[in-house]
């Protein structure tokens, strides 16, 4: 079986900022130990809130950097 995987980042030199905010966003949502913990052994709903909010605020910083607004 052949894996495609296009997972690739757009900007490379975000990587390191964009684990920093899935852990903060996982520990705001009260999954301890995030980066240390085996993602196969928790819940599709438990990953899949941490993507969503990741999301939700990579979208509310991209909206207030393009209406000139800075937090």
């Amino acid at each position: 079986m052949t894996t495609n995987n296009n997972n690739t980042k757009a900007v490379p030199e975000a990587k390191a900022a964009l684990k920093q905010m899935k852990l903060e966003i996982a520990n705001e949502l009260g999954i301890s130990n995030y980066d240390t913990a085996d993602k196969g052994n928790m819940t599709a709903r438990q990953n899949g809130y941490v993507g969503g909010y990741m999301t939700k605020k990579l979208v509310e910083m991209a909206e207030q950097q393009m209406s000139g607004q800075q937090r």
